[in-house]
């Protein structure tokens, strides 16, 4: 995910911990409705009217994916997500699952301005209970609950499913940063382990490293970094690949869509990464601002690719005021067609995965005050002017 600055992440990280706080103390009552009904990952009823060609099938032998949250999946009071997440897409990514520690986005709770509180209530249980889930929440205890959830949705519904993430310094348990030296290089290398191993045979790809650059090219703060040196990118990557070595491995950031100084770092710890076998691909998140999606964005993917990787777009979505102008969603259908194009025009451009399906639950409103619409469903699942641009895309 993308913030303009630091202070982005300051102030996010203080409105999150203060919102955590206010939330655990309704626990108790969250607790009563924990009875609600939950739906598993089955197999769906497709009944829901669609066009005569839907977004996997115009993207062909490319995927098109989307991120699905396990909570959203589960949600009995909003079947359409998993109806439209089995019905569009052939890719999927767990949007929080299968990272250290799942964290609360507070546009989880900005989007419900019209349902009863009821269903309020039924949303602060499921997160206060998927807070508590994370992936290693107690060093060596591990539980698989959520990202298991999401990947038997995408066995059960023909997708391929990327492994979203193992080493990066956001969403991390608290026990992470308090270990030392070889302590924390023991820890995450059993936790690379344990993750894929678990996940062995669903997951075609992981995101091995995410988001490891600040924007001068210079390696970003992390208590792995701190730690255990620059040699901490390297040395996760070798454990991923003895974990499970018929998983492609990428790396994943922001910002590095365009040739610029902070891509060009990454481009050469790619090629060092790549003589010693230790990579396969490098993911874009491409969370973009409407109308500023870069130019050289298919040069900029030609050159990785050129480094002898697959590239893939992973976390798509373009981002505007709201409430939405005409001229906004207008800019937006050319700049995802843009990005389509882009992608299809490299051969090993893999797929392309958008950050979400509706923008009802999108992470952009709670991250960026007064933004939104980002993604190709608005919030009552209709399609917007950028499905239309993307599936033309697609299928030119």
């Amino acid at each position: 995910m993308k913030w303009t600055s630091a202070s982005d992440r300051s102030d996010y990280r203080t409105s999150v911990d203060t919102m955590l706080s206010q939330l655990h103390n309704l626990l108790d009552v969250a607790l009563i409705v924990g009875s609600a009904p939950i739906v598993s990952a089955s197999p769906l009823d497709l009944g829901h009217e669609v066009g005569t060609t839907t977004l996997k099938a115009a993207a062909g032998a490319r995927y098109f994916g989307a991120a699905l949250g396990a909570g959203h999946l589960s949600n009995a009071s909003d079947t359409k997500f998993r109806t439209f997440g089995a019905q569009q897409f052939s890719g999927a990514t767990p949007e929080n699952e299968m990272k250290w520690c799942i964290v609360f986005f507070v546009s989880r709770f900005c989007c419900i301005r019209t349902f009863s509180s009821w269903y309020f209530l039924q949303e602060i249980f499921m997160f206060l209970i998927r807070y508590r889930d994370a992936t290693e929440p107690s060093q060596g205890m591990f539980t698989f609950a959520q990202g298991d959830q999401v990947a038997a949705f995408a066995v059960t519904n023909d997708q391929k499913l990327r492994g979203h993430t193992l080493v990066w310094h956001s969403q991390l348990p608290d026990w992470v940063p308090a270990l030392t030296g070889n302590a924390l290089l023991d820890a995450m290398n059993n936790h690379i382990t344990t993750v894929m191993q678990h996940f062995k045979g669903k997951t075609f790809a992981w995101d091995v490293v995410n988001e490891a650059f600040n924007d001068d090219g210079t390696l970003g703060s992390s208590p792995f970094l701190t730690q255990l040196g620059s040699s901490y990118i390297a040395t996760a990557f070798a454990t991923a690949r003895s974990a499970d070595p018929t998983a492609l491995l990428y790396i994943n950031d922001f910002g590095t869509e365009g040739e610029n100084t902070k891509s060009n770092a990454l481009l050469s710890l790619v090629k060092t990464l790549k003589a010693s076998n230790l990579i396969d691909g490098v993911g874009f998140q491409s969370h973009f601002i409407v109308g500023e999606a870069p130019t050289d964005l298919q040069a900029n993917l030609q050159r990785f690719a050129d480094a002898g990787v697959d590239v893939a777009i992973t976390e798509l979505d373009v981002r505007m005021t709201t409430p939405a102008s005409a001229a906004n969603l207008t800019q937006q259908a050319t700049d995802y067609a843009f990005v389509i194009n882009a992608c299809q025009a490299v051969s090993r451009c893999v797929g392309i995965t958008t950050w979400g399906i509706t923008d009802l639950y999108s992470w952009v409103p709670g991250t960026f005050a007064g933004q939104g619409a980002a993604l190709l469903f608005d919030d009552d699942y209709n399609e917007k002017a950028s499905f239309a641009s993307t599936l033309d895309a697609l299928s030119s």
